[in-house]
């Protein structure tokens, strides 16, 4: 996208407001919170000291668009972009059914009535990050962690009815036609082709890093259950809500998949803490697969993402080399 991008502001978001409010509450400030890649995220301070949370989805917001791979666009594809009001409401509603918190949802809108894009309305959860709770008062972050861990427990035991994105499979559409270590097989060869033709080391270790993909992938065994798994779930994406309860938010990627993905994440993200998190009973094939299969989707994504004008572009690129070097010197 080379066009200056246009962001949401108090005048455009009076009706959006109006709509959750009536006339009752007035914008005092609007806040565009700097850390996401697809949506735009807003923080509105109404006129009564509240608060809420708007999610906007339009090209203008997302750093991905026209960066992204072949078939990122099609709902029925496990790894469709993750971005969208129906993957937002799908995700909410599936993590309710479980019991597992993530904000309420005030609005949802695809009319354009209110906003020339499609457009959500959310609880603030104002407790801040676990991350930030971790480190001013590890003991409030540590009952934290174990109420995340009581979530997790119930997300990963839902038996899924498919493999496939959760927003797609509960509105009826057909899962893929392929399992789902292969999908993930497929995915991570897309993310060596993209690194090729960008890295000088992907080039010269192209085939090493495909033989490690397929050596990993064929030592495991068939597995027809999959759980509920956030798939970037990290002490940032988790926010303390006002009983200390964790709240999950970035949710549009929920998928029905292997739980094996969930923790190779979250070991990375969580640290020292993912102790309080472990499952013992997990495939280790499968961690070990996952886990590289993870580290080339670090590579393939930020340098795609890097060749646009997302505003932290070298802090994609290091991500890239870091996890470059990780898939080279994996150990099979």
């Amino acid at each position: 996208m080379t066009a200056e991008r246009k962001f949401a502001d108090a005048e455009t978001l009076i009706p959006v407001m109006r709509e959750v409010f009536g006339t009752d509450r007035r914008i005092a400030a609007v806040d565009r919170l700097l850390n996401g890649t697809k949506k735009g995220v807003y923080r509105i301070m109404l006129d009564d000291a509240t608060s809420v949370i708007v999610y906007v989805w339009n090209a203008d917001e997302d750093y991905w668009d026209g960066l992204l791979p072949d078939g990122h666009n099609d709902p029925s594809n496990p790894f469709a972009h993750a971005s969208g009001i129906d993957f937002f409401e799908g995700a909410t509603r599936r993590l309710e059914s479980v019991g597992v918190r993530s904000p309420r949802l005030l609005l949802a809108d695809r009319s354009k009535d209110f906003y020339p894009a499609d457009i959500a309305v959310a609880e603030d959860v104002r407790g801040g990050t676990l991350e930030a709770l971790l480190e001013r008062d590890p003991n409030a972050g540590r009952q934290t962690l174990a109420q995340l861990s009581d979530m997790l427990r119930r997300m990963h035991a839902y038996r899924a009815p498919a493999f496939g994105r959760v927003a797609w499979i509960d509105s009826g559409g057909a899962p893929p036609d392929k399992t789902c270590e292969q999908a993930y097989l497929e995915r991570a060869l897309v993310n060596i082709a993209t690194a090729v033709p960008r890295d000088a080391r992907a080039a010269e270790g192209e085939a090493m890093l495909e033989g490690k993909l397929r050596t990993l992938h064929a030592a495991l065994g068939p597995r027809a259950e999959h759980g509920v798994v956030h798939g970037e779930l990290c002490a940032e994406h988790t926010l303390v809500g006002p009983d200390g309860e964790p709240v999950i938010i970035d949710i549009e990627g929920l998928m029905y998949t292997d739980i094996e993905v969930e923790h190779c994440w979250m070991r990375m993200r969580f640290g020292p803490h993912y102790e309080a998190l472990r499952n013992p009973d997990l495939d280790p094939q499968r961690v070990k697969y996952y886990q590289y299969v993870m580290h080339l989707d670090l590579v393939g994504g930020p340098l795609r993402i890097a060749e646009g004008d997302f505003p932290n572009r070298e802090w994609m690129l290091d991500v890239a080399d870091f996890h470059l070097h990780k898939a080279l010197a994996y150990e099979t």
